[in-house]
Parts: C-alpha cells; structure tokens; sequence
C-alpha cells in the first residue's frame, strides 16, 4: 500500500522536529509551490470579510467571527457555509425557495466584493514562510504560487506578502480550469519536474490537489509559536526524500 506524507505543520512545529534524519543524500529539489492558503490565512481573514460585507450589503443581522468561520469551513462549498448559518439563524428553512434566492444574492454579491476586500485586508504571512521561500530563491529553487482566486487580487496580495522578486511565477483561476491544472501550468512556467518539487497547502483539499498534479504536498497549519525558527531548505529536500521512500510515485 503507498504512502502519502500529508502532515500537519502546528503549533509552531514541524512533525520531524523531534528526530531529524541524516542529511546525506539529500533529495534534489527544483521547485517549492505554494498555494495561497500556505502563504496566509486568506480564507479567515479574506473571504469572511467579503462575506460580512456581502450580509450587511443585504441588510442581514449576520457577522462571522474567526472561530464560527472556521466552524463553517468543515462545509466545502460557500453556499453550503451561508445556508448553515441562514438556518442555524432562524431566517429560512432548508426547503424555502426564497432562501436559496437569498443564497445565490449572497454569494454573487460577495465575489464582487471579494476584489475589493482581499485588496484592503490585512493579513500576514505565515510564520517561516518568507525565510523559506527567500532562503530558495539565494538558492536557485524556484518559487511558485497558485491560487483559485483571480490575478486581480492574488498578485497583489503575493506581493504584500512575500515582496518583490522573489517568486517566479503566479498561476489564477484566470489561466486555467481546475486546481490540478493550476500546479501542472506552474510546474511547467518553473521548468521542473513534479519529482524535483516539493508543493504547500494550506487545506487538506490544497493537498488532495497538489497529489493529483503528482506533487508531493504538506498541509500547513493555521498555528504557530513565537519561538518557531522556520522550516529550512534542507528539510524540504528530506520532506521529497520521504515522499518518494513512501512507495508513491510522483510523477503518477
């Protein structure tokens, strides 16, 4: 049976941080690809915002907090998230005709704000993140970021993020039709083999995604520690390594 390295970066430490392995023979890595989710909370602190406007925009007494949004986050469709508070609120019923009106009013009124919102907010890289992907850069690795939002709000936000320069290439849902399509267009754009790359995500779905382009992925998590000290290049060449020890193979 293959095994798929999909662990979870939390509470500011890595999974390998107790036991490191040799470096010898470390595995080539080529390319680092991150989804935007990796690079910050944009879900939290993006896309409740937009939808907090878009409720207001409707005259709706509704407002996510952090922690209800991530709640709702277990749903994975918007739609579903906004008709489980409609409900959970008393202001329709699962069956109600005019609630799924209301539904569709909501999450078009949202994409539109979403531009707009994901220019304005104010969020912050992930701890470590930065170091690792200019440590890359001093190093010849190329850098990539794909997103499922569109180029005229993502690369601006890449931007603020990481800054100038330092990443190769940004792949949108304005270049391509799926998320998998959004890490092979990227691989392609970097000149790098999917077995010479190791990709982020930020969601276990981000990972699901990254694997059927046949990357080996690593799911971030939303926490980290003040006296983290980051994740180094070295442990992305042993991260490749156990991947490709794990019996699965990449370029599947």
């Amino acid at each position: 049976m293959s095994v798929t390295l999909e662990k979870t970066w939390r509470a500011g430490r890595f999974w390998w941080d107790s036991s490191r392995p040799s470096d010898a023979d470390p595995q080539p890595l080529r390319a680092l690809i991150f989804d935007l989710d990796a690079l910050a909370d944009v879900e939290v602190g993006g896309h409740r915002c937009a939808f907090n406007a878009a409720f207001a925009a409707h005259g709706l007494p509704l407002h996510w907090s952090a922690a209800r949004y991530r709640k709702l986050l277990a749903l994975g469709d918007e739609r579903q998230r906004v008709a489980a508070e409609l409900r959970a609120r008393g202001v329709c019923t699962e069956c109600d005709v005019l609630a799924r009106v209301l539904i569709d009013d909501v999450c078009t009124t949202k994409a539109m704000l979403v531009d707009e919102t994901m220019l304005g907010c104010d969020l912050d890289p992930r701890p470590g993140l930065v170091e690792l992907i200019t440590e890359g850069y001093t190093a010849g690795v190329a850098v990539g970021v794909v997103a499922d939002g569109r180029r005229s709000w993502v690369q601006p936000l890449v931007r603020q993020l990481v800054g100038d320069g330092l990443v190769d290439t940004v792949v949108t849902a304005d270049d391509v039709s799926t998320p998998a399509d959004a890490y092979r267009l990227a691989l392609a754009e970097l000149g790098a083999p999917a077995h010479d790359t190791l990709a982020f995500a930020g969601t276990r779905a981000g990972v699901r995604n990254a694997l059927t382009a046949g990357l080996a992925a690593e799911v971030v998590g939303p926490e980290a520690r003040a006296d983290y000290d980051g994740l180094r290049l070295a442990d992305c060449r042993r991260l490749r390594g156990r991947f490709a020890a794990g019996g699965r193979s990449a370029a599947a």
